[in-house]
């Protein structure tokens, strides 16, 4: 089975494991430490996804060092709301509260309104929390 997950560079690895399981309830799934350079699997109600110390040697640095994020990460999951109240209290930083949103997308499925708010991670990367209501 085909699977896509990203590989979100941060500044320290070891202190984002803590961030994303206090925030979104992350599951460690394996963790490698190097020293300075981690690198480790975690999943959010099996939805997975990996995070590396920045290694700019091989190109890759956080957002927090880069100055942006160019990136956003969709976490949808049954209450919003409360995962966005939590992310803030583990230290995210409010972008866009949750509320309503309506859409006019084409395509055999279309999504017409759903709950969506964001937040910034401490190592920069944009979440934006959702569930889709119709």
């Amino acid at each position: 089975m085909t699977q896509i997950s990203p590989m979100l560079a941060v500044s320290d690895g070891n202190a984002a494991i803590k961030f994303y399981q206090a925030a979104f309830g992350a599951k460690l799934l394996w963790h490698l430490n190097g020293g300075e350079h981690v690198v480790a699997g975690l999943s959010i109600d099996g939805a997975k996804f990996f995070l590396a110390s920045e290694a700019p040697d091989y190109g890759t640095r956080s957002p927090s060092s880069a100055g942006f994020t160019t990136v956003r990460i969709e976490l949808f999951v049954d209450d919003p709301v409360s995962v966005h109240r939590q992310a803030l209290a583990a230290g995210a930083i409010d972008q866009d509260p949750v509320v309503e949103h309506e859409h006019q997308t084409i395509g055999p499925n279309p999504i017409k309104r759903m709950l969506q708010g964001a937040v910034v991670d401490p190592f920069g990367h944009m979440w934006l929390v959702g569930k889709i209501l119709e």
